[in-house]
């Protein structure tokens, strides 16, 4: 896989504070997740199709 510079960005839903933020970024293969306060630490990378399914079933939570 070939990486490239990716854009996070935190949900809307993300408060102020900093707390148990998550960032997301799209590129054309894979949505990327990682912990807003380790940007270094470990990421998921879900494909475009595993990443609707979740966020379709956690938008009904």
């Amino acid at each position: 896989m070939i990486t490239t510079e990716l854009t996070w960005f935190k949900s809307s839903y993300s408060g102020g504070s900093g707390d148990s933020c998550v960032e997301v970024a799209t590129a054309p293969e894979a949505v990327h997740v990682r912990d807003s306060k380790v940007e270094q630490g470990p990421r998921l990378a879900l494909s475009p199709a595993s990443w609707t399914s979740f966020v379709s079933y956690a938008s009904q939570a």
